[in-house]
């Protein structure tokens, strides 16, 4: 296939060999224009394009009409199909004639045979088939030249309804079955918004099942649904970023093969066209995928599980910063790790709070303050109170709070130190001994007791947050109750609700958390202006 024109005035050239080609972009990319484009090129094989939108609901004249799909049947001004409203009514007539003309010829072909009147697989029959493995239960039946749908437990005749009465996801998947079916042999079926009006979960099995109905075709899908484009693993993957009207020309890649990020993240990413933030958790359940998108509005927030994967992820799309211009960060809880740990990881674009994890984030004094003071309740008495209970919380768990800060730091340490090559398992022996007594696990335990009374005895409520590890915090605490609400959970549904207020309540909210991070400090302040305008912050360093 040959590719558009390219904005850079490169030279376009041809894409590689592949059966499946998915066109992806952003709203109003321009990647609808690429697609009719890249047909219009296709010189060498007919280009036969598709859309379930147009086919359910463009009711224009035939001379306004610009469907492939029309052109299947000769237009002579009096032909009944050509009298029906929608492309869709249109394919279902077509499919019907031709199931007729299919048992007339056939029964021309046999009438002096002796055989039994076995027909072949007609496209109405492929239709059928596919329907019922789509909607188990669910049957097609032909009646008087027409085709009407019924229930299997249904009599052989009632119920059944025509196709106006079907929903838009059922006519849709009827539409795309027999389209398919008559795209001329060899060609490249361009497929707009496959994804539209269809169940995530139905998607990728029914594109599966259809393309297997045309081996000989290859098939071009344009989208900006990522559910869809991740589905279409095996397929060349184009990314429309802009269209230049008066030049008609594209800025276009080919995204490069090989990607450590998996296609649906990295599509995520670049359909947004916003920076990233890549957070820890899942994206229905955990905190963070609630929080985080209110409170750094200006990026695109995407969940990846586990910190590691946070880490690695903003690393490996960074090094393609070249590629897609977009900037990228990542957000990590700080659990037991030191300073310097987490100076390697703000050093690499690792945001980490000033807490020991996300929960303790919702427990920071000022958002403590702005919920209830937004529950009408007296602020100063809410949080000292919280203080209060934390700080005895912290006191009857500090022995084991240290202990894990031990452990962690010990672990920490052997895998920094057990990195050299050793001749043979003495000197391993050797230098294992050795690291026992060098890291003096005892003396770091008492290390941290110590520094835990102090924060105890002076009442240091920052500085137990960031050490304290604990998820029965938030109940402990007693903080909902005291702000007159039920349970933890109506709690952070409230600060949830404060921020897409964007009150001055989410206003106070929003600058406890991002001077957790640091980023009001004036050492990070570019950080931070970055963090909110991404945009802006770029036209500033042209500037300089």
């Amino acid at each position: 296939m040959i590719l558009p024109p390219r904005t850079d005035n490169q030279p376009s050239g041809k894409l590689p060999p592949s059966r499946r080609v998915v066109i992806v972009g952003a709203n109003g990319a321009g990647k609808t224009r690429f697609a009719e484009r890249m047909a219009a090129d296709s010189d060498d094989r007919p280009a036969f394009r598709m859309s379930a939108l147009r086919a359910l609901y463009d009711t224009r004249p035939p001379a306004a009409r610009q469907s492939d799909i029309d052109g299947l049947y000769p237009h002579t001004g009096n032909s009944f199909i050509e009298t029906l409203d929608t492309e869709l009514e249109r394919l279902i007539a077509l499919l019907m004639h031709d199931e007729m003309v299919n048992l007339f010829r056939y029964k021309a072909a046999n009438s002096d045979t002796q055989r039994p009147a076995t027909l072949p697989a007609t496209k109405l029959d492929k239709v059928m088939e596919l329907w019922k493995e789509v909607f188990p239960g669910n049957r097609i039946l032909v009646e008087s030249g027409k085709m009407l749908f019924s229930r299997e437990n249904a009599s052989e005749y009632e119920n059944g309804y025509s196709s106006v009465k079907l929903s838009d996801g059922e006519r849709a998947v009827i539409y795309h079955i027999t389209a398919v079916l008559y795209a001329p042999r060899n060609a490249r079926v361009f497929i707009d918004s496959p994804e539209m009006f269809l169940h995530p979960q139905l998607m990728q099995s029914l594109w599966n099942r259809i393309e297997q109905l045309r081996p000989d075709c290859t098939f071009v899908y344009v989208t900006h649904k990522l559910e869809f484009a991740s589905s279409r693993s095996d397929a060349l993957l184009l990314w429309v970023r802009s269209y230049d009207v008066a030049a008609k020309s594209w800025d276009y890649v080919i995204l490069p093969p090989g990607s450590q990020l998996s296609d649906e993240l990295y599509l995520a990413i670049i359909g947004s066209r916003k920076p990233v933030l890549f957070i820890e958790g899942d994206e229905v359940h955990s905190i963070d995928a609630r929080l985080y998108p209110l409170v750094f509005k200006d990026y695109s927030v995407k969940s990846l599980g586990s910190c590691n994967k946070v880490i690695e992820a903003t690393r490996t799309f960074n090094d393609l910063n070249s590629f897609h211009h977009l900037d990228s960060r990542g957000i990590v809880d700080r659990d037991r790790r030191d300073a310097k740990e987490v100076e390697y990881l703000r050093g690499r674009r690792i945001m980490v709070p000033d807490v020991a994890e996300i929960e303790n984030i919702l427990m920071l004094e000022e958002v403590i303050r702005a919920v209830a003071s937004y529950s009408h309740k007296d602020e100063t008495k809410v949080f000292m109170k919280v203080k209060a209970q934390v700080i005895a919380m912290f006191r009857h768990d500090l022995r084991q709070q240290a202990l894990m800060h031990t452990r962690h730091r010990v672990k920490r340490t052997m895998e920094y130190r057990v990195d050299g090559r050793f001749a043979n398992i003495g000197m391993l022996e050797e230098h294992l001994q050795a690291l026992t007594t060098e890291i003096n696990p005892r003396g770091l335990y008492e290390n941290f007791c110590r520094d835990f009374r102090h924060y105890v005895s002076t009442g240091d409520y920052s500085a137990i947050l960031r050490v304290y590890n604990q998820k029965s915090m938030l109940p402990g605490s007693n903080v909902a109750a005291l702000c007159g609400m039920k349970n933890k959970d109506e709690y952070i549904n409230t600060i949830l609700k404060i921020l897409r207020q964007d009150g001055r309540g989410a206003a106070r909210i929003r600058q406890a958390i991002t001077r957790c991070f640091g980023l009001d400090d004036p050492t990070t302040e570019e950080n931070a202006a970055s963090l909110q305008a991404p945009d802006k912050m770029k036209k500033k360093n042209v500037k300089k």
